[in-house]
């Protein structure tokens, strides 16, 4: 079960974290797997580790937010690694440090480069990815990443949680106009996932917090993820579509709210 022998796999983002699991357990499973990103070094270290797993695999650098860049990488990855493109992972996405702020002071340039990475490219890549899949009527599927911030309140990266909210409304828009097509359409909206981005600042009473909202106990990794990519990328999943999935481990506590009703606290006691 769950084979992706034969077919052809783009994860952008994935020179490290979620993309590299979600690359690195599509190729397991059988896919050939295009790397896609902005940091070759990183693109080049996932898929040496592909292959010394015995994986197919190519990095191919990339800035989706640039125009056309989307439709290049999926001629490049055909290119590069044969067959056809089945199966398309908008992974690439984040709020930088500079981006953080409260609604109330959000600047015009924090809300697009934000806005703009995770909702609109992630929406023109998913579209090239489409158009790619379903002109020669094969069909194949989208896998959108969403966030918990999605469908949570999301304080001090508030222009993030909304691009997350339009991924997944657009998820859903995406599985009905394109399922004629044979195009499947899924979102996965991770927790709290610990990645070496993170690992620094998940540890000690931050990540405590996080974990006792968490009834499974623990944080996430990127193989909690990664094995739900392979199921919704495969034949298995064949009549999955507009979904949104939780990988959570149980949690339905708004962690960043609390949070923040208690910064809020502390600066009023001072």
């Amino acid at each position: 079960m769950f084979s992706l022998a034969g077919k052809t796999a783009v994860v952008t983002g994935g020179g490290g974290g979620l993309g590299r699991g979600m690359a690195m357990a599509l190729a397991q499973a059988g896919a050939a797997v295009a790397v896609a990103g902005r940091r070759s070094e990183a693109l080049e270290a996932t898929v040496a580790a592909i292959r010394d797993a015995g994986g197919k695999a190519a990095a191919l650098a990339c800035d989706i937010t640039q125009p056309g860049a989307a439709a290049g990488l999926i001629d490049s990855a055909v290119a590069e690694l044969g067959g056809r493109l089945d199966i398309w992972v908008n992974n690439a996405g984040s709020a930088a440090p500079a981006d953080v702020g409260r609604l109330i002071g959000l600047s015009e340039d924090q809300w697009d480069r934000v806005v703009d990475l995770n909702l609109k490219w992630s929406f023109f890549a998913a579209q090239a990815a489409a158009r790619a899949m379903g002109g020669d009527g094969k069909g194949g599927s989208i896998i959108n990443l969403s966030s918990r911030s999605g469908s949570q309140p999301n304080p001090l990266t508030g222009q993030y949680g909304a691009a997350k909210a339009g991924i997944e409304s657009l998820t859903a828009t995406m599985a009905v106009e394109w399922g004629h097509l044979g195009i499947r359409v899924n979102a996965i909206a991770p927790g709290v996932v610990v990645t070496e981005a993170n690992a620094d600042r998940m540890s000690g009473p931050r990540a405590q917090k996080q974990i006792d909202s968490v009834p499974m106990g623990r944080l996430g990794v990127p193989g909690d993820v990664a094995g739900l990519c392979v199921y919704l990328a495969s034949d298995e999943a064949a009549w999955v579509s507009g979904t949104v999935i939780p990988v959570n481990g149980g949690s339905r506590v708004a962690v960043a709210y609390m949070a923040y009703l208690h910064q809020i606290a502390k600066e009023n006691a001072q």
